[in-house]
């Protein structure tokens, strides 16, 4: 960053380390010893489409490598939806105790779209978490921020804050998470949350 940036108050925005992710696992068990929560088996990527053959070609890769990776473990085949903000959820699913393999076909999307030129297009990363009493819970990673935080829906478009903040208090030595609560954003209607 230069002199002229510092004055005029410009910041260079985080680049993604999306070899975080591999922390997940470590993360998932922390969560499962303090507070009951168990991975689904579901996890998400969520990024802007771009229109080109380009990004249909490395969408279409993705999906083949991944449902590839499906039919040797046994898995479902991935899913891809759009939400009504007309963003796509590339979604994973795996046994609940296979959270490393849900993390690496995660970071194998990630990586493949970035490699490609579509970082930019990245939104968040999301893996499930659920309890006995079958409260649901994500793990988001934002790209733009390279942190993580969670997200705690309840019925109606209402989040649970309180348990928000309990999560943020039993991860913060495992992951790197977001600080800035304003950042921490709903992401209603998540496929798999």
């Amino acid at each position: 960053m230069g002199f002229l940036d510092t004055i005029l108050g410009r910041t260079k925005p985080v680049q993604p380390n999306l070899d975080v992710l591999f922390q997940l696992p470590s993360a998932a068990v922390t969560l499962e010893a303090a507070t009951g929560f168990k991975p689904t088996g579901s996890g998400s990527v969520c990024f802007r489409p771009v229109e080109g053959r380009a990004f249909a070609d490395v969408e279409n890769d993705v999906r083949e490598l991944l449902d590839m990776s499906g039919a040797k473990t046994g898995t479902l085949p991935v899913e891809v939806t759009k939400d009504s903000f007309g963003f796509t959820w590339l979604v994973s699913s795996h046994m609940s105790s296979e959270v490393e393999d849900l993390v690496t076909d995660l970071h194998a999307v990630n990586s493949a779209l970035v490699d490609n030129g579509f970082g930019p297009q990245l939104l968040c990363t999301l893996v499930a978490f659920t309890d006995d009493a079958q409260r649901r819970l994500g793990l988001v990673y934002l790209y733009k921020r390279g942190t993580f935080y969670p997200f705690a829906p309840l019925t109606g478009e209402r989040r649970d804050s309180a348990l928000e903040l309990q999560i943020r208090g039993v991860l913060e030595n495992d992951l790197k998470l977001e600080q800035d609560l304003s950042r921490w954003f709903p992401v209603w209607g998540a496929p798999g949350l």
